[in-house]
């Protein structure tokens, strides 16, 4: 018997609460509100209302429409932007931990370094950045003495010249 994707990992095979349905519309908004053809839209929009300056006198209404308009769809576009960037952030954090959890020698507790304090964070940041300097500080111990090495041999090899 052959198992679907969501089946094999627990998901349910349709989305039925309003979490689910609002997920996939913020998706389906989102891709398209970052398709060429609906900025092309949206210039096509403030164009008409543009041209349609002079036939409503400048008026007040005319003004209210597009600053009406435009306050609503970004209003409304910041919900669905935040839901598609939570989302986003999160298959990239789960991502990054089945790496970390798949590599030999790695410290699992970056796996779940997502459910750290901020104090927390910025203790291993700085554990971080101090295993980053001593590394670097070791690899260039290497270097100097390598090129004192390379050096030290090639002053070795060197014959007196003759006279």
């Amino acid at each position: 018997m052959s198992r679907t994707n969501h089946q094999r990992h627990g998901a349910r095979p349709t989305a039925t609460t309003i979490s689910d349905r609002f997920s996939r519309f913020a998706q389906a908004t989102a891709g398209w509100a970052g398709h060429p053809i609906a900025f092309l839209a949206a210039v096509l929009v403030v164009a008409v209302w543009v041209v349609t300056g002079p036939i409503f006198n400048y008026s007040d209404t005319w003004q209210l429409v597009i600053n009406t308009g435009t306050t609503i769809i970004t209003f409304l576009m910041v919900f669905l932007i935040q839901n598609t960037q939570n989302r986003d952030i999160l298959t990239v954090q789960l991502k990054l931990s089945e790496l970390v959890l798949a590599m030999e020698g790695a410290e699992n507790k970056f796996a779940a370094i997502e459910d750290l304090s901020d104090k927390e964070l910025e203790e291993l940041h700085n554990e971080c950045r101090n295993r980053a300097e001593m590394t670097l500080r070791h690899i260039e111990q290497r270097r100097n003495a390598s090129e004192r090495e390379t050096a030290r041999r090639t002053d070795g090899n060197r014959r007196p010249a003759r006279a």
